[in-house]
């Protein structure tokens, strides 16, 4: 039973009270002024333009020289399509132009003696991939996840609000962070010291079984969405990583899980879950996208389709625990990854759309394309595997063709490959160049 009243304050308070919150997460996080400043280079500040939405700061946020990559195949995610010897012109955080020589002729003349030129000759472009399920706490940690070439993540929640302080940096300080969609704090049970992150979430401390009933889960949904969170995450399973835990077991049931739905009022809701019942729930109850969805049934897959519900199968997550030196991971994964696998199949032929999320934590990254690879491994096309790390990713996350494709006006994020994606989906780890709002973070030309 709910042991507290939630109805004096539906919406907690964000102003004072929120500052000092995330003025922590990013202390936690490792951002500081030094931190930043060793990362930039050197970045200048601009002169010019828009300021980011944020505080009422004074100063203006860094940018990066135009940015032009030439000679490379630039490759459409979308439909596949290639331009040989193409040009790409970043220039202010955007793509400036994108084509033949020809068509990007007046663009390239436009910030000559200015730009960074970089020679892709023989090797493919691309957009920044997406990666649409990490656990990033620190610069470090998003540090090597811009290094496997995601640009654009979507948190899987975070302890302390560090995934909301992570998502401001793009706009001031571009390159430091991928562009963060944050999920703040997991929408589960126990929070365990995540309650000590707000002084909101104290009154949860109070309740005997955890965060259960479903007035909690909705406060607990509304706390998360006033400090910064853009999408939620909550479970339906516990997790299958720990030994002592039985992924199969019944969290939150459909009723639970509607209640986060209904409280998240549009922010998409990520659902972690295993078992056939739990995905099942979770998926009528309205949750955004699936994560891991091991034992995911034929009636559940049809009902996920009719609703449009994403499916982020977490490849590397489950089958590397096949190499776990636990015997009971080791014995998970050893059967979970062809279940899984077969479950990629089902879904990709009755329509339901994969993304591809790696469900990496702190440094211990996965490249994004190591998952699109797996992906492909169980039955996805290199056109369907690169498509679950570019443009059905940047769909889930709201971000239409600013992401997932090199457009103009799109996002100045791109990677170049040494091998074409179109023919294997293992290009997508051999990355060469990341660039990310416009900032080369990563150069092995």
């Amino acid at each position: 039973m709910c042991l507290h009243d939630h109805t004096s304050a539906p919406t907690p308070a964000a102003s004072l009270p929120r500052r000092g919150i995330l003025a922590g997460a990013a202390a936690l996080a490792g951002i500081s002024v030094a931190s930043i400043a060793a990362q930039l280079g050197g970045a200048s500040a601009a002169q010019a333009g828009e300021k980011p939405s944020g505080p009422n700061y004074h100063g203006s946020p860094l940018t990066h020289p135009p940015l032009i990559i030439e000679g490379g195949t630039i490759v459409d995610p979308q439909t596949g399509g290639a331009i040989e010897d193409g040009v790409l012109v970043l220039d202010g955080g955007k793509v400036a132009a994108v084509g033949t020589r020809d068509e990007t002729r007046e663009a390239v003349a436009a910030v000559a003696g200015r730009a960074r030129v970089l020679n892709a000759s023989g090797r493919w472009v691309l957009p920044g991939l997406v990666d649409v399920h990490v656990h990033a706490n620190a610069l470090a940690d998003a540090r090597a996840i811009l290094q496997g070439g995601a640009t654009s993540v979507r948190s899987g929640s975070s302890s302390f609000y560090q995934d909301v302080a992570l998502a401001a940096l793009p706009a001031w300080a571009p390159g430091v962070s991928p562009r963060m969609t944050p999920a703040g704090l997991f929408i589960s049970p126990d929070l365990g010291d995540s309650l000590l992150a707000d002084p909101d979430l104290a009154p949860l401390a109070t309740l005997p079984t955890g965060v259960r009933e479903t007035a909690d889960l909705a406060y607990l949904t509304r706390v998360n969405l006033s400090r910064g969170a853009q999408v939620i995450k909550t479970r339906a399973n516990p997790r299958a990583g720990i030994p002592e835990q039985d992924p199969r077991e019944l969290v939150y049931n459909q009723e639970q899980l509607s209640a986060v739905v209904k409280a998240a009022r549009g922010a998409g809701v990520l659902c972690h879950a295993y078992s056939a019942e739990g995905i099942d729930g979770a998926v009528r109850a309205g949750v955004r996208s699936i994560e891991h969805g091991v034992f995911v049934s034929e009636g559940t897959i049809a009902e996920m389709v009719r609703r449009g519900t994403y499916f982020t199968p977490t490849m590397d997550a489950i089958t590397s625990m096949a190499a776990s030196p636990n015997p009971v991971l080791a014995a998970r994964g050893k059967e979970y990854a062809p279940i899984l696998q077969a479950a990629v199949r089902a879904a990709k032929e009755a329509g339901v759309t994969i993304v591809a999320g790696t469900d990496s934590f702190g440094t211990d990254v996965t490249p994004i394309g190591t998952e699109a690879r797996l992906l492909a491994e169980a039955g996805l096309s290199p056109l369907e595997a690169l498509q679950s790390a570019t443009v059905h990713a940047a769909r889930l996350l709201g971000l239409g063709n600013d992401a997932g494709r090199l457009v103009r006006g799109g996002f100045a994020d791109a990677i170049v490959v040494d091998a074409d994606p179109l023919s294997s989906a293992s290009a997508l780890e051999q990355v060469r160049v990341v660039v990310a709002q416009g900032a080369v973070v990563r150069n092995g030309l």
